[in-house]
């Protein structure tokens, strides 16, 4: 079938006269004469056999027609403006959206970014932080980073680092830990797993079948660390994402003692064909990861 030719100088007049509802405003924008865009008009309802507008006396009123038209021409004249304004210096700028678990994107990636900007000025990140509860397709996602054992339905998963869970508190609680059983008289902050304190104080050598019953329960390690940093209590998290403010001395790890329950993972949809932009920063996080 032989597609014919668009008439973009038409759908331009007409998109403009819709906004503006006003052949004569639309000629202005166009730096036209308003002849030139009545006619433009009146030249594309010719090619598609239905009328855009009603004319009236005092300006225009899209029909059914026009009106199912002009959200179509808008996106899409908006599309164009945005590849266009993707150009610069000859090249073409590539948008990369990668989702990631606040605590990597906090405590690990945001202090490496300026590298990547640094070696791949031309790929504009789009970067969004979640819980760890991510869709990657509904959010339109290139990449998602996330913590977990690495499987994922339909999910292309790339192992990035190991991050073990410690006990992390501000320094006046820490000297109040001398041992592992002293935890128990702390009010301990936790994540939504249950299992997190149990398989630490057995990995400590004690014996603990339940969360204990002085916990608060958090759906973010950012928000656990925060009440930790303000001294509500003892966290159990992964000291590699907070590595700042354990050189601070803001948090302490009274003990060395840390348990393995994931990984952090780079992860795409399998259906998702990997771009240039993708293969790019894929290549730069795993370098940056053997480094760590």
């Amino acid at each position: 079938m032989i597609r014919p030719q668009l008439p973009l100088n038409a759908l331009r007049a007409f998109e403009a006269s819709a906004r503006h509802l006003s052949f004569t405003r639309a000629a202005v924008e166009l730096c036209v004469t308003q002849a030139a865009v009545s006619h433009q008009v009146k030249s594309l309802e010719a090619q598609l056999g239905v009328t855009l507008f009603k004319r009236l006396p005092r300006g225009l009123m899209l029909t059914n027609e026009g009106e199912t038209l002009l959200p179509v021409l808008r996106e899409s004249f908006d599309r164009i403006a945005e590849t266009l304004e993707r150009f610069e210096g000859g090249h073409f700028r590539e948008v990369l959206t990668v989702g990631a678990v606040g605590t990597f994107a906090v405590g690990w990636l945001l202090p490496r970014l300026s590298d990547f900007q640094t070696k791949h000025p031309f790929i504009d990140l789009r970067l969004s932080t979640n819980n760890n509860r991510v869709d990657v397709a509904a959010e339109g996602l290139d990449y998602a980073i996330r913590f977990g054992a690495g499987a994922w339905h339909g999910i292309e998963a790339v192992r990035l680092i190991e991050a073990p869970l410690s006990v992390l508190c501000v320094p006046e609680i820490a000297r109040q830990l001398h041992t592992p059983a002293d935890l128990l008289q702390q009010t301990l902050l936790r994540s939504y797993r249950t299992d997190e304190w149990p398989e630490w104080f057995q990995a400590a050598g004690l014996s603990i079948h339940a969360a204990p019953p002085r916990s608060i329960v958090f759906d973010s390690s950012l928000a656990m660390m925060e009440a930790a940093l303000q001294g509500a209590g003892v966290a159990l998290a992964p000291p590699l994402m907070f590595s700042r403010q354990l050189a601070a001395d803001t948090i302490q790890q009274p003990f060395t003692i840390g348990i393995t329950t994931g990984s952090y993972w780079l992860t795409r949809l399998q259906s998702r064909p990997e771009t240039s932009a993708m293969a790019a920063f894929k290549d730069w996080l795993l370098q940056a990861a053997q480094q760590n």
